[in-house]
């Protein structure tokens, strides 16, 4: 192989990993994972303008790690295909390893000294409670991600919602919650609402994205 056919090779590699050089673009694609969303709704959900939005938008497509549809005068973008949330998660999980400023980055971005109050239930326990009936599984997330894709049989209360709604939740089991991924501040703050107020709750080890990664079933609701 010449010289300049093996550069051409690792430079399209590279552009992958240059459109995940953006914490602005992986915040984005954290989002696109939950479910495909237009320029206006990711803009607004991340404080960004339009055009700066559209701007990264473009990098990940160009390096495919996203794709659009368009219906009537909106785009949507969604993720490319389970092989990107995969190296999302992976990222992430690799920076937390190997930098070591990136866990107390998670902790601040939480809001918390540490998080280690809030006990975390893996997905296998998770779902030998939930065949046991012992468990109320809990999707604290806007109910359009929910509807878009969920753990199977659970329940949907959006955390701005939980204080008003708590009636809605059994009190004689367990309560786990669950929101976007491993990362996500909802389900921590929801932990705490639903202790402060009775309930024996638990947070899942992870969310969605890394449930869906794992190959565990989807359910969705109209």
């Amino acid at each position: 192989m010449r010289d300049d056919e093996r550069l051409s090779m690792f430079d399209q590699f590279a552009l992958v990993g240059k459109a995940l050089g953006s914490g602005k673009r992986l915040e984005l694609l954290d989002l696109i994972a939950q479910r495909e969303r237009t320029v206006g709704s990711l803009s607004e959900l991340t404080g960004m303008g339009l055009s700066t939005t559209s701007a990264h938008l473009q990098v990940l497509k160009r390096a495919r790690l996203v794709t659009t549809r368009r219906e009537e005068t909106s785009i949507y973008y969604a993720l490319a295909g389970d092989d990107v949330a995969s190296l999302y998660v992976l990222l992430q999980t690799v920076a937390r390893s190997r930098i070591a400023d990136a866990e107390q980055a998670r902790l601040k971005y939480l809001g918390v000294v540490d998080d280690s109050d809030v006990e975390k239930v893996d997905r296998h326990e998770l779902l030998a409670r939930v065949k046991s009936g012992s468990v109320v599984v809990l999707d604290v997330r806007p109910w359009d991600e929910y509807a878009a894709g969920h753990i199977p049989g659970a329940l949907s209360i959006p955390l701005a919602e939980l204080e008003k709604r708590l009636s809605e939740l059994p009190s004689d089991v367990d309560v786990v919650a669950y929101c976007r991924g491993e990362h996500c501040v909802l389900a921590q703050e929801a932990v705490r609402l639903l202790r402060a107020n009775g309930w024996r709750a638990n947070r899942l080890d992870h969310g969605m994205i890394e449930w869906r990664v794992s190959g565990e079933p989807v359910q969705t609701a109209s």
